[in-house]
């Protein structure tokens, strides 16, 4: 049982340090992308609220024509209204009367000159929508080319390294199944939490090749029997020995 028990800590050592090796190197591969992914979502954000502005103000435009029309449609009742009132003087009966048609003749000319003046004050107003709307579109057609540029950069990335990282993940996927799945929610929690992304660290001149904290001679020891999973008492990190890594790195040709 004692022989079973120590392969079996051996194999998941070993298949937890190809889950570094194979992590590090999908981070090589990913890094070449650099800011590439970022950029394009931020395009991509960027041209939806353009969009959303420029849809909001052709919105504007179109309530603005509606109320020109709308004006336009009230200054005909208006003329109308007059038409009416000095037909109507024609057959007054009294000063009275003829005072107070001339009074909403008058009114309704004040109301077409303050309706002509709304119409107009409103047609500037559109004047200045559509210029915004102008500078908008051709600033739009230029992010969008951006989005085009930095899309077609990003896949001609992608699709040089992605066979190699669909193998690597294949990979991956053999290794997780052999190490214990504590093991490896363990050894990712700490990958996220440090910036080297080193979760399983070798021994290096008597310390953690993670931190450098100083590992006590007997611990080495039993990190070198490979009888049990063994963790730096400062850092967290697994650790393994220099020979096991050597073995697996020779091992490890992808």
């Amino acid at each position: 049982m004692a022989g079973a028990t120590e392969t079996s800590i051996e194999q998941k050592l070993k298949a937890l340090y190809k889950l570094q090796l194979i992590d590090s190197k999908i981070g090589k591969l990913t890094a070449i992308r650099g800011e590439l992914p970022m950029e394009v979502s931020d395009l991509e954000d960027e041209i939806i609220g353009q969009e959303t502005r420029l849809s909001n103000l052709k919105t504007e435009v179109a309530k603005l024509d509606d109320a020109i029309s709308a004006n336009k449609a009230k200054i005909l009742d208006a003329k109308a209204l007059v038409k009416k009132y000095e037909k109507q003087l024609d057959n007054v009966k009294n000063n009275r009367e003829f005072d107070a048609l001339n009074k909403e003749i008058e009114i309704q000319g004040l109301e077409q000159q303050a309706l002509e003046k709304r119409i107009k004050n409103t047609q500037f107003d559109i004047e200045q929508k559509k210029v915004s709307i102008d500078t908008l579109q051709k600033e739009l057609e230029g992010r969008a080319l951006d989005l085009n540029n930095k899309k077609a950069e990003l896949d001609t990335i992608v699709a040089e390294t992605q066979k190699e990282e669909d193998e690597l993940m294949k990979v991956r996927g053999n290794a997780v199944k052999i190490a214990d799945d504590r093991l490896v929610h363990s050894y990712d929690r700490i990958r996220k939490s440090v910036k080297n992304g080193i979760g399983v660290a070798t021994i290096e001149r008597e310390s953690c090749g993670g931190c450098f904290a100083g590992i006590p001679p007997q611990r080495q020891s039993d990190i070198k029997q490979r009888k049990k999973i063994i963790v730096c008492e400062n850092c967290g990190r697994v650790l393994t020995d220099a020979l096991l890594a050597e073995e697996i790195s020779a091992e490890f040709k992808m």
